[in-house]
């Protein structure tokens, strides 16, 4: 097999999507598939082409004329088309834009990674909702990371085959060394009163991430005196001019950074929340929990097929009160509990959310199609 694989997120571009299409592109070319990924930049940058071991990579600058690009992307790939065996879209609008023209110009079966915020607000924006629509009633096969969205899906492209593959993560190249550790106590001495547990909220934290009904929850139920919450990311506006006004709510924000250098964030957290009203399933939370940190989260997407009362705290997405109750349950929670439930996910991720596993179910959906 060789795939023509349209993308906006890859290295060097930060974020978890861009380092799950790197995680998912690697497992691929180690299995013996090769894929050429064209990377649709937002960046300026020359347009390139280099290799990679096991495909090539173009990297596209959409620029200010995203359709001249990617017209004048086809004229340049003419020549070898007839050489691959499927189109692959994954994430963002034009990817998802110009896959179904370029699979059916070539005479190819279209395959769509369908990503959280492709469909989850992408199905209620005026402009990217028909090329969502078209993507997916274009496409032979689509592959969803949550295991209720496939009924979505199925609802609006009803001759559409869709499959669950959940996002995957190393556990063998993820781990904590005794020098982060070491940073993360550091850290904690100096920043956190010693009868204080910490919650992380960590990543691009958007509307959808629940960070205000999470600090609501917190002062609401009465055990700011409890926590204190570390922001790790990219906040969504207005909520600095919450943290302001309620000063009782001990809280640290730190800059957005690469999942390397947050392993010493996880380590100097006792829970990790993920309190999201809608989402895939995060790499944060499978990063945490790989890790052995309990998780205080949502049902949203994903995070239900990840998260129970087992390895942490659950409530359904969007409820104010659950929400409220799972912080109360946390708070009470013994540090032997909390220890039990993070061995547990730890456990969980290893068993089934492991590459291997997510690679094989790709591998099976580009057979079934090929």
């Amino acid at each position: 097999m060789r795939l023509l694989w349209i993308t906006e997120n890859y290295p060097p571009s930060p974020g978890g999507m861009a380092n799950s299409c790197d995680r998912i592109v690697r497992g691929l070319r180690q299995a013996g598939v090769l894929v050429d990924v064209v990377h649709l930049s937002r960046r300026a940058t020359p347009p390139r082409v280099s290799h990679e071991p096991g495909g090539r990579l173009h990297t596209v600058p959409l620029g200010e004329d995203p359709e001249h690009a990617l017209r004048l992307l086809w004229t340049t790939l003419v020549p070898q088309a007839g050489g691959y065996t499927h189109v692959v879209a994954f994430g963002g609008v034009y990817p998802l834009l110009a896959a179904p023209v370029y699979a059916a110009w070539a005479g190819l079966p279209l395959v769509t990674l369908l990503r959280g915020n492709d469909f989850d607000t992408g199905m209620f924006s005026l402009r990217r909702q028909p090329v969502v629509l078209e993507a997916l009633r274009s496409s032979a096969h689509v592959c969803v990371v949550a295991a209720g969205t496939a009924p979505l899906v199925t609802a609006l492209a009803p001759a559409t085959p869709v499959t669950w593959i959940a996002n995957g993560i190393d556990t063998d190249q993820w781990e904590i060394l005794p020098s982060e550790r070491q940073k993360a106590a550091a850290w904690r001495a100096e920043h956190v009163a010693p009868d204080r547990r910490t919650i992380g909220v960590i990543g691009q934290l958007k509307s959808k991430k629940g960070v205000r009904l999470l600090l609501d929850a917190v002062r609401a139920g009465r055990h700011a005196q409890r926590f204190h919450v570390v922001l790790a990311g990219e906040l969504e506006p207005g909520i600095d001019a919450w943290l302001r006004a309620h000063p009782e709510t001990a809280y640290t924000v730190l800059p957005f950074q690469d999942r390397y250098q947050l392993l010493s964030v996880y380590a100097a957290c006792d829970l990790v929340a993920l309190p999201s009203f809608y989402d895939g399933l995060p790499n944060v939370a499978l990063e945490a929990a790989a890790l052995g940190v309990p998780l205080l989260a949502s049902d949203a997407g994903g995070l239900a097929d990840l998260v129970d009362e087992e390895i942490g705290f659950r409530f359904p997405a969007g409820d104010e009160h659950a929400c409220r109750a799972a912080v109360h349950r946390a708070a009470l929670a013994g540090d032997d509990e909390l220890a039990a439930r993070g061995a547990a996910g730890a456990r969980r991720v290893r068993e089934r959310f492991g590459v291997a596993a997510e690679t094989d179910g790709y591998l099976r959906v580009l057979a079934a199609v090929r």
